[in-house]
């Protein structure tokens, strides 16, 4: 942009990127992704394919994934089909949505089982409030 301060990054639907994606600006993807995406915010126009996993904080899905989805804000429309765990603060589906795994807020996203908690006032009450919206 001519002042400098682009912050949306396009990837058209002509192409196709084999590699990871690090962007700390939003990025909407009509084209395919064969790799793994972590970005600021994602849009995913109907017609694009991501092949790896996604995170995000605010996420807006609408064409095809094949891998996990982690995002603090997350709209999967009624166009999606997912194939992967979904991990979400909060989320909203549109009604004809297709996802084929788990959902988990993402206050229970762990590489490996942790031990009980010994204390209950080390967990923060932001963590047990993932919300969950279901759009008609």
């Amino acid at each position: 942009m001519a002042n400098g301060n682009s912050t949306f990054s396009v990837i058209g639907s002509d192409v196709t990127i084999k590699g990871d994606v690090s962007a700390s600006v939003d990025l909407h993807i009509d084209g395919t992704i064969e790799g793994d995406i972590k970005c600021a915010s994602i849009v995913q126009g109907e017609g694009s394919a991501i092949h790896g996993a996604v995170m995000a904080d605010t996420a807006r899905m609408s064409g095809k994934v094949v891998g996990s989805i982690a995002a603090k804000e997350l709209v999967i429309l009624k166009t999606a089909e997912i194939e992967g765990d979904v991990h979400y603060d909060a989320l909203t589906i549109e009604q004809g949505a297709q996802v084929d795994g788990r959902f988990a807020p993402n206050s229970h996203r762990q590489t490996k089982p942790a031990p009980a908690p010994m204390k209950k006032e080390a967990s923060s009450a932001d963590d047990a409030q993932a919300k969950l919206q279901i759009a008609n």
